[in-house]
């Protein structure tokens, strides 16, 4: 299981990024109450695909848990029973977790799809963890966090179930979000410990401390971005899917920030680029830096200026995540050289 384990944790981080990638598309599209319920989607494991599949039927046998709309509310089915040829209240309780009850065919399946995606996430995550045990002897650190991981992809799941029950709430929106993040940061971390290669690099007081600011950033960056965007998901709302050149024609103050803080981004990261090329660290992966943050910028400025193209706005989100999981990795390859330094 050794041999095989860090390509196992890089195809499990691939899954999270697919995770993270169908819940942008599940914003772009605004299909986070596709599905108003949780684990199930309208009380089915399969989620319907017309809205008559949710509209109470005579002579038909419901099972505990299966949802109807009826009156613009949801009800659910108490026990198992077959309906009669007239509609019987007895039998249903409204549901109390929220007063959502909208149908849409499309945003169902792009909710449920994520759903998805994540449930495989979650047992690749138990997976690696299982194999994780053959490293305990040698490495418990590899074991402790890949078990920690598995519970972190739990806790996931219970934070998308909150957002669904608080009916899309900002601020539980943000934490799933750095959640994922988080998990992220611990298989790069599994990746990188696992690896079996060991090179001395070079260690930099400065240069260590610039790329933990710019970790941080990002970050930053990225909690600003979910604060944005919730802005012109209000404005969606308010001014319709059709009006893209009016979502930022009166933006929020968060908008201001994100913009100007990305200049502070972009420059602390040049810095450390020309720090590392001009020291000779070695630190390869500020290339993929440098260049996940030239496309962000791009992105950015697409959006607005080009009032907001397909599919920007997930790609602006999955950049972000690639990047703070790329500048992860350089922090760890940054600390193997105090590692070494302090070895010798």
């Amino acid at each position: 299981m050794k041999r095989n384990f860090r390509s196992a944790a890089k195809i499990t981080l691939v899954m999270v990024y697919l995770v993270i990638i169908a819940g942008a598309v599940v914003r772009m599209t605004g299909s986070g109450m596709g599905c108003p319920d949780w684990p199930k989607c309208f009380g089915y494991y399969i989620p319907p695909t017309d809205v008559s599949q949710l509209q109470w039927q005579p002579e038909f046998t419901y099972n505990a848990g299966q949802v109807i709309i009826r009156e613009e509310s949801l009800w659910v089915a108490k026990t198992d029973f077959t309906t009669e040829n007239n509609y019987n209240q007895v039998n249903w309780e409204p549901y109390k977790k929220h007063d959502y009850a909208v149908f849409n065919a499309l945003h169902t399946w792009i909710e449920f799809i994520n759903r998805l995606f994540g449930a495989v996430a979650g047992i690749a995550t138990l997976f690696l963890a299982i194999a994780s045990i053959s490293f305990w002897r040698d490495d418990k650190k590899i074991t402790l966090i890949s078990w920690l991981i598995v519970f972190g992809m739990g806790f996931q799941a219970w934070l998308g179930a909150t957002v669904v029950y608080s009916v899309l709430e900002p601020v539980k929106i943000t934490l799933h979000m750095v959640m994922a993040l988080f998990i992220v940061a611990l298989l790069v971390y599994l990746i990188y410990r696992s690896d079996s290669i060991s090179e001395n690099g070079k260690y930099d007081k400065k240069v260590m401390f610039a790329i933990w600011m710019a970790l941080g950033l990002t970050l930053i960056q990225i909690i600003l971005g979910t604060q944005v965007r919730q802005f012109i998901d209000h404005q969606i709302d308010i001014l319709g899917e059709n009006s893209k050149n009016l979502w930022l024609a009166n933006p929020s103050i968060q908008f201001y920030i994100h913009r100007s803080f990305s200049i502070l981004v972009v420059l602390v990261n040049l810095y450390i680029a020309y720090s590392i090329y001009q020291k000779k660290l070695g630190y390869s992966k500020i290339n993929w830096v440098l260049g996940l943050l030239f496309i962000e910028v791009i992105t950015g400025v697409v959006m607005y200026y080009f009032h907001f193209p397909f599919a920007s706005q997930p790609l602006h989100l999955i950049l972000a995540a690639l990047l703070f999981g790329i500048q992860f990795y350089l922090v760890l390859e940054a600390s193997k050289g105090l590692i070494s330094q302090k070895t010798l």
